[in-house]
């Protein structure tokens, strides 16, 4: 009881926010410290307060040189707001009251005193209330400060008094301030979020009733969280973690509110615009402003829907996106295939033929996947509207492939075209990050077999007028007459490329480069078909000759145009190196190193060209065959374009 006496008398009192205690009760405070009896500190009591009304009076009859305060009473400080300073004069009632200065010494009071100190705080709890519920009004400020200061000294007296007895105790006491504080400001902030809500809609709101009432909701949190941490936060003691109180409370309500819309019957743009505040708007337009981050923990909040609703709505949204974007590529694609059965010459541009198919395309899928970005606040799952590129590619090749067996006008033209889009679509798949590798790789699979099928179709009439030339190469006339075969197939080509000035110069590179390809295999198939039997060591290296001739003008030439493939021109030097070389040992290290350079070169292959020189012996091809199938496995190093699969062989040699 002692121990209680002294904290109420001041003794351990913390410093409070907005709670300074007057001059005159300081004064009759340590006046009662230096007292010995109850009955001369009331007498002090009376001559100091005289002393002070003398003071007062002077002062309002001009006595400029007084510096005591003007002293009020409980109702005066109610009135003012003073509520910090109303709570400490009721403190000192209390123990005056309830207790005594000596254990032997019970307080005396009658049961009038009680009521009325118990009037007195009701009232006090009432300003409180008042004080708590108007924590939004800057012209409140001052007053909602000193209520903080009333429920911290109140907090104070109420653990003191909870460590005795309940009947020992003031019937109103615990008061619970704390707990009254809380209960309000989740108050407050339902009723601040009900507001809005019930404001009538306007013309500048959304499309539906839902939409407005969310974005109404999440732009009060916005404003009453920023003035919160602007202005209300200043009238706290740190202990409260105010900002995170008032963002806890707001967060459950908004929680609250959500959960309700999302399992009522809303349609299709509610549900995404509610997906869009959950994982948008509201963590990052809201809680993470720049203002706000430093006195927030958004990270504690929680989600703001449960895992199910969440889920719900998620896969509805999802589902829904994906039926659209292949409806809308679909619709792209028929608006393409349309044009081309209407025979309308593809546009020029540049010079070259262009189609609009897949700047349509990339930019459909891009807009949805910005909006779903939105929605779902996840990249990831942004990867289930590229996978529907993979249905568009087949229907695209089908689409290609029914083209080009028809008997329109323009086929030529509108491939060119078409070969364009394929490699934007291309270079659309390939510039995706964070795509998995295996989609990344099926979808670039499936544009690499339509553009191939495209390749087909304006490489094959060149193949075909270049039979002719094929027929002769490694044979006795390509021997004899070695400049005009080569000279027939390059004179061919150079015509041939004219043909595709109008496609565009990435397109014409990647045409040509496959192109360049295709010949040297087919040049390489011709010299391996043995048709030209080298009998001696001279015929080997005039061969070997014509070869490094023949090599050197194809390449020139594709290089020349736009081939890229600059690896083919070593191809066939490596070949005459082998049919030039005599001695069995050399011919074992120059295959070897050939075998190393292109690691799909077959056995057969290699018999295939040692058939070629004919002054080797069937000792000499077994033994460079088993130096060979010795070092196999030394021999694929680096991974390599793949050159020999390409070149097929009918026959089996022994």
């Amino acid at each position: 009881m002692v121990k209680l006496f002294n904290m109420a008398k001041g003794k351990d009192e913390p410093e409070l926010p907005g709670a300074g205690a007057s001059t005159c009760t300081t004064v009759v405070e340590q006046t009662e410290k230096s007292s010995g009896s109850t009955e001369k500190k009331r007498k002090l009591k009376i001559k100091i307060l005289n002393k002070f009304k003398i003071k007062l009076f002077q002062k309002s009859h001009g006595d400029t040189q007084s510096e005591f305060p003007v002293v009020l009473d409980f109702k005066q400080n109610l009135q003012q707001h003073h509520l910090a300073e109303a709570d400490r004069q009721l403190l000192e009632q209390e123990v005056d009251l309830f207790i005594s200065e000596s254990p032997d010494e019970p307080g005396v009071y009658t049961e009038g005193d009680e009521d009325k100190l118990q009037m007195d705080y009701e009232s006090l709890m009432l300003q409180l209330r008042i004080a708590i519920e108007d924590s939004f009004k800057k012209e409140n400020q001052e007053m909602l400060r000193s209520a903080v200061a009333t429920i911290l000294q109140e907090e104070q007296r109420d653990r003191h008094w909870m460590e005795l007895e309940e009947e020992q105790r003031p019937r109103w006491r615990p008061l619970r301030c704390r707990q009254i504080h809380d209960t309000l400001l989740k108050k407050v902030v339902e009723k601040r979020l009900q507001q809005v809500r019930e404001v009538e809609r306007g013309a500048n709101d959304l499309s539906t009733s839902l939409k407005t009432e969310v974005c109404r909701m999440g732009k009060q949190i916005q404003r009453d969280l920023l003035l919160v941490v602007k202005e209300v936060q200043r009238c706290y003691s740190p202990d409260f973690d105010v900002c995170n109180m008032y963002a806890q409370l707001y967060h459950q309500a908004f929680s609250t509110r959500l959960m309700e819309l999302a399992r009522s019957n809303i349609n299709l743009e509610e549900c995404t615009y509610i997906l869009s505040w959950i994982n948008t708007y509201y963590p990052k337009d809201v809680l993470q402003q720049q203002e706000l981050e430093s006195h927030i923990n958004s990270k504690s909040l929680g989600a703001l829907l449960p895992e199910e609703d969440f889920r719900s709505l998620e896969e509805r949204y999802l589902s829904h996106t994906e039926a659209d974007v292949r409806t809308w590529l679909s619709n792209g694609l028929k608006k393409e295939v349309e044009s081309w059965k209407n025979d309308k010459v593809p546009e020029l541009i540049d010079g070259y033929f262009f189609s609009y198919l897949a700047l349509d395309i990339i930019n459909l899928v891009d807009g949805a996947m910005r909006v779903f970005l939105i929605t779902l606040g996840n990249e990831d799952k942004c990867h289930r509207i590229l996978r529907q590129m993979d249905t568009f590619l087949v229907s695209y090749k089908k689409c290609i492939a029914d083209l080009i067996k028809g008997k329109h006008e323009n086929i030529a033209n509108i491939v060119k075209a078409n070969l364009v889009s394929i490699k934007e679509l291309r270079k659309y798949i390939e510039e995706r990050q964070n795509l998995p590798d295996n989609m990344k790789a099926a979808l670039l699979s499936g544009a690499a077999d339509l553009r191939d099928s495209c390749h087909k179709y304006l490489l094959s009439p060149i193949h075909s007028e270049l039979k002719e030339q094929y027929r002769k190469l490694w044979t006795p006339a390509w021997f004899s007459g070695n400049h005009e075969v080569a000279g027939d197939l390059i004179s061919t080509l150079e015509n041939k490329f004219q043909h595709f000035t109008n496609l565009k110069s990435s397109c014409r590179e990647d045409l040509l480069s496959q192109l360049h390809f295709e010949v040297m295999t087919e040049y390489v198939k011709r010299m391996l078909k043995r048709r030209l039997k080298l009998t001696d060591q001279d015929e080997q290296r005039a061969a070997a000759r014509f070869l490094c001739e023949d090599s050197d003008r194809i390449n020139t030439l594709f290089t020349n145009n736009g081939s890229k493939e600059k690896w083919l021109s070593s191809v066939l030097l490596r070949l005459a190196e082998v049919v030039r070389l005599q001695e069995t040992d050399a011919l074992q290290l120059e295959i070897a190193t050939l075998a190393r350079a292109y690691p799909d070169l077959s056995e057969r292959h290699i018999l295939a060209l040692l058939q070629i020189k004919s002054n080797l012996s069937s000792s000499d091809v077994r033994s460079i065959k088993y130096s060979l199938t010795e070092n196999k496995d030394a021999l694929n190093s680096e991974p390599v374009p793949h050159f020999f699969s390409q070149v097929p062989l009918k026959r089996t040699f022994l």
